[in-house]
């Protein structure tokens, strides 16, 4: 079996997370012929799938773990939190998994800033991605941590590639 690595990426809203995490994803599929898969981090239970009145939201919302098929996608509703093993569990292939907050998973992180950097995101950075708007000589955060042009999704790239973990 292939190896299968996973990263995350972290930031403030607003800060490019997913816009780069869309440009990493189609580079991998479509010039690397990578299977790519995504986890969001929804904190504040925003996100909204299924219209209501369907037969799909009729079956969610009595609590059940419910899987709706078509001929062109599988769709998966739980109505419980899972742990970052039972969530890889649920894809069936991929090279890479992308993952969109939830800091406090153990793995490797890309922070994403513009303008300003929090360094609450300190503990929790393995790279620094941004565009230079940034003037990182002013803040002290860990030497050991990369730092990428959020501009270059070839960069990125490179970086994911040498620093997710396997899972």
């Amino acid at each position: 079996m292939k190896k299968r690595l996973a990263v995350a990426f972290t930031g403030p809203s607003n800060s490019g997370k997913t816009t780069l995490i869309l440009k990493v994803a189609r580079k991998l599929i479509h010039e690397y012929k990578m299977d790519v898969a995504i986890i969001k981090h929804d904190p504040k239970d925003k996100a909204r799938f299924d219209v209501e009145g369907k037969d799909s939201y009729k079956f969610a919302d009595t609590g059940a773990e419910v899987i709706v098929t078509s001929p062109n996608r599988t769709t998966y509703f739980s109505q419980r939190q899972k742990e970052l093993d039972e969530m890889i569990r649920l894809f069936d292939k991929f090279d890479i998994l992308l993952v969109e907050g939830l800091k406090n998973l153990p793995l490797p992180r890309i922070s994403v800033f513009r303008d300003s950097l929090d360094a609450e995101y300190f503990p929790y950075m393995n790279a620094l991605a941004t565009d230079g708007s940034i003037d990182i000589s002013r803040y002290d955060f860990p030497k050991n941590v990369a730092i990428l042009d959020i501009n270059s999704c070839q960069d990125v790239i490179e970086w994911i590639l040498k620093n997710a973990k396997e899972v």
